[in-house]
């Protein structure tokens, strides 16, 4: 096992690496920073000044060994709109992102789950075709008409919930949370919906699908006929077959929640990474664009690495694969 997380660590320097270069291309060839930091009207000298003092003027891969030695220590330049520092700004936005993505990938998980599982052994009845049908719903509407439909109804409309911000927030040190607020609170719930809803129907579909292919098989076959109970056979081991692809397919849709949370964010001028993100794009604001495409990257990583994890945990098989692979 030691060998395997040793392998998965390199892939995940050269991907990283990978994305460092498309990101230091990015900050390097597109547009020109020193006449968005300075204007049209800056002299010659302060350009030649300006662009020592960047580095620019160094050959580009001296640039891109400083790019990579900075973006380990989380420097980022300064934002070229705000006149920030990038690590700040996304350090201020980043509790923001990661509460919402959290919290929309727990209510994916809780109310996805039991949903698939329940539509797959009641398959035909009523109410799991039902579960079918808003499943598809989920998934053919983009999330910016589900965040407005949310918006016209509760908020417009019935004006029970806010339809803009995050509402008020505990800070931890330099952490900030609305968890911990009524007011935090209301302005988390559409937002949260809006972006859980696609996760929420694609775990439940896939939930359904595989327990339908696991219950079909011939160990379960094997076990009704030694006189399992019902329960035993679909909790404890249709079920745990089911989950080695589920936490595949959740383990990459957490990242994709906290990589496209952008639509969500700009709907609800949620202020975290994902909003600051789009302006950054209106504002070709680059050092914060190349950050971001890092910081995402990163995230990405670590989490294909966790899942790799927990195969071990749900899967025997593996840990069985891999030790033979050791052995020899």
């Amino acid at each position: 096992m030691l060998v395997f997380i040793i392998r998965r660590l390199i892939q995940a320097v050269l991907v990283m690496l990978v994305v460092s270069l498309l990101a230091f291309v990015l900050f390097r060839y597109i547009g020109d920073p020193v006449t968005t930091m300075l204007g049209q009207d800056a002299t010659e000298a302060d350009r030649i000044a300006l662009r020592h003092s960047l580095g620019l003027d160094q050959s580009p891969l001296v640039q891109f060994g400083h790019f990579v030695s900075n973006a380990v220590h989380g420097e980022f330049g300064l934002s070229l709109r705000q006149g920030q520092s990038v690590a700040e700004l996304l350090k201020d936005r980043l509790p923001a992102t990661v509460e919402l993505s959290v919290v929309a990938a727990i209510l994916a998980l809780v109310i996805g789950l039991p949903l698939g599982i329940y539509a797959a052994l009641k398959r035909n009845g009523f109410i799991a075709q039902s579960i079918l049908a808003f499943s598809l719903l989920g998934i053919s509407l983009p999330t910016f008409l589900i965040g407005i439909l949310l918006i016209l109804v509760f908020s417009v409309q019935l004006g029970w919930l806010p339809s803009y911000g995050r509402g008020e927030v505990v800070y931890f040190g330099w952490w900030s949370s609305g968890l911990f607020t009524v007011d935090g609170l209301k302005h988390l719930i559409l937002p949260a919906i809006t972006l859980c809803l696609f996760q929420l129907t694609l775990i439940l579909r896939l939930v359904r699908s595989e327990m339908l292919e696991v219950l079909r098989s011939d160990y379960i076959k094997f076990a009704r006929a030694r006189g399992l109970s019902q329960r035993a056979i679909h909790f404890g081991h249709a079920l745990k077959n089911t989950m080695v692809p589920v936490i595949t397919i959740t383990g990459l849709q957490l990242g994709g929640i906290i990589a496209f949370a952008i639509v969500t964010e700009t709907v609800f001028q949620w202020p975290g990474m994902g909003l600051l993100f789009i302006q950054a794009v209106q504002f070709a604001d680059v050092p914060v664009m190349a950050a971001y495409l890092c910081l995402i990257a990163l995230v990405f990583v670590i989490i294909n690495l966790v899942v790799d994890l927990l195969y071990f945990a749900v899967d025997p098989r593996l840990r069985t694969s891999i030790g033979k692979a050791g052995g020899h």
